[in-house]
């Protein structure tokens, strides 16, 4: 018994020896760096103190292991951010910013419940814009996380890009455990790309500018192919097994309303035969599932987060705030 608890014990130190390891003194880390230098001109010193000072977080490759199939539940994650806090709250951040979400829907086209929402949905308006380093998230995941390992190196690399650009220490800055950062929880690649400067001071700030976060949602959006003033998504019926074919997982609208009808999907009758369609459903394990057909609009907001449940919880929480603000 005590020879087993002492090799329990020595793997367990092997491990943390491991991780115990900074990146700097890995040999793909020291390749990045490599690219970096000759890519970018970084400094090489410079990029080695970063990665000294990078730690492994477990908790970052637990957070980013998708649910087992079946574990998915429509009901609970909708029930999670439809609540009466966040719909206040986005009575009040409405309210608080009303000038400058007027100035992003007209500049835009993006109605200003939509971006309420998503700002809603991702730090609660800016209460939580999450409290890991962003360089151990990020090189966690790089080095240390196969399933996505392009992508987020990928991400590193626009990272270290715009801290230089924003003259930012990126050992300092915070974010999710994915290494979104701030109000709108951008990825770094996301902020270089569509982040803007909407309060008009100088300065794209993400992480403390509201102003800043709305003008960006909304510019995203509309780079993503919002159609203005277009629907969203209708509720459905789907009972029959030719049109439960019709769901793969897709958000993209691909087939045409009358192609649904045909195969006895009932929803709204306004809906013109020819626009392009997609069937969503959103299941529950305890539950029988809910039915949208998703329009243009709502493929856009997969965009944002490549999800049906987020898309239809940021048009659910669109509507319940739009209504409470228009009640006061």
């Amino acid at each position: 018994m005590r020879m087993r608890a002492a090799l329990l014990a020595a793997l367990v130190l092997s491990a943390g020896a491991i991780h115990a390891q900074t990146y700097a003194d890995r040999d793909e880390v020291r390749e990045f760096v490599n690219e970096m230098v000759t890519r970018h001109g970084f400094k090489r010193r410079d990029l080695e103190r970063i990665f000294a000072q990078a730690t492994y977080q477990d908790s970052v490759v637990t957070l980013m292991t998708p649910l087992p199939p079946g574990e998915r539940s429509w009901q609970s994650y909708r029930a999670n951010f439809l609540t009466p806090r966040r719909i206040e709250g986005g009575v009040e951040f409405w309210r608080r910013h009303a000038k400058v979400l007027a100035r992003a829907a007209s500049t835009y086209g993006v109605p200003a419940e939509i971006v309420v929402a998503i700002i809603g949905i991702e730090t609660e308006y800016g209460r939580n814009t999450g409290g890991f380093k962003v360089i151990d998230a990020l090189a966690t995941l790089t080095f240390d996380y196969p399933r996505r390992a392009d992508f987020f190196r990928s991400e590193l690399e626009q990272f270290l890009l715009y801290a230089r650009e924003s003259r930012l220490d990126p050992t300092s800055l915070r974010g999710s455990f994915a290494g979104a950062i701030g109000i709108p929880q951008f990825m770094p690649g996301t902020i270089r790309r569509y982040g803007i400067d909407f309060d008009r001071d100088g300065k794209r700030n993400l992480r403390d500018s509201p102003a800043d976060a709305i003008g960006s949602v909304a510019n995203f959006l509309a780079r993503h192919g919002w159609v203005v003033g277009a629907p969203i998504a209708f509720p459905a019926r789907s009972e029959s097994d030719a049109s439960r074919r019709l769901v793969n997982g897709g958000v993209e609208p691909l087939q045409r309303a009358q192609e649904l009808r045909e195969l006895a999907v009932e929803f709204d009758e306004s809906v013109d035969s020819e626009t392009p369609c997609v069937l969503i459903e959103l299941e529950s394990p305890d539950a029988p599932p809910e039915y949208l057909v998703g329009l243009e609009n709502f493929y856009v907001l997969t965009r944002y987060n490549r999800s049906s449940f987020y898309a239809a919880v940021v048009w659910d929480l669109a509507k319940a705030v739009k209504l409470a603000y228009r009640a006061r």
